[in-house]
Formats: C-alpha cells, sequence, structure tokens
C-alpha cells in the first residue's frame, strides 16, 4: 500500500495551513483538512485517507479522543494514525503508541522534512 491520502486534524488554523503546503507542495500527497475530530469522523468514509495526521490537544475531542472514535466506526478501524504533539517526552510518546499511532511528529515541525518524516514513520510501521 502506498501513502497518498491524508487527513489532517489541527484545530490551529495557521498550523494546518503550514501543515498541508509542506505535505501537498513538498512532500505530493493529497491532503484534506479537517478542524475538529467531530469533522475528522465526518470526512474519514468520504475522503477514505492512508493516514490519519491527529493533533493531540484540541478542543473538544482531543487526539486520543478523536482515535478512539475512529477506532469505532467500520472504515476507521485500519486506518494508520500518527499524532502532532509538542508533548514528546518518552513516557508520552509510548503513551500514544499503546493507543495505536504508529508514530509521532514533534511539534513545532520542519515544513521541508515532515513529508519524508511521515513516509519513514510510515514505512516502518508497514508489516
Amino acid at each position: 500500500m502506498t501513502l497518498q491520502k491524508i487527513l489532517l486534524v489541527e484545530d490551529e488554523p495557521d498550523i494546518r495551513a503550514v501543515a498541508q503546503l509542506a505535505l501537498e507542495a513538498v512532500g505530493g500527497f493529497t491532503v484534506r483538512q479537517c478542524e475538529s475530530g467531530e469533522a475528522a469522523l465526518a470526512a474519514l468514509a468520504e475522503f477514505a485517507p492512508d493516514l490519519v495526521l491527529l493533533d493531540v490537544m484540541m478542543p473538544g475531542m482531543d487526539g486520543p479522543t478523536t482515535l478512539a472514535a475512529l477506532r469505532a466506526l467500520p472504515q476507521g478501524g485500519a486506518v494508520p494514525v500518527m499524532f502532532m504533539t509538542a508533548k514528546v517526552q518518552p513516557a508520552e510518546i509510548e503513551g500514544y503508541r499503546r493507543l495505536g499511532a504508529i508514530g509521532v511528529i514533534s511539534k513545532p515541525f520542519d515544513p521541508m522534512t515532515l513529508a519524508d518524516t511521515l513516509r519513514g514513520l510510515w514505512s516502518a510501521a508497514q508489516p
């Protein structure tokens, strides 16, 4: 399976814009933005992403809550998820992995290397 379509879930408009530009212009991905966990759940079936890039700290449904809700959907059970967060202490990263994340992207991220970082984490998680 190749990584092409990314569902980007981030409540901060500036971070969403930079990440989308980095992933599309630099990485060549197709990106759909969502500003909340609720919006991501609604977009999942129609967009059918290869990966969900999910902010941890969001108002309303935070990242872990959104991940649990995605997993409960028929079409969300197998979609790989990566978290994006400033909370990247080893114990925090381990906690995200226990929740089912295949990787963690540190914020702030470098827009020029974001796509390569995603591809590396994606490849490492493939069976």
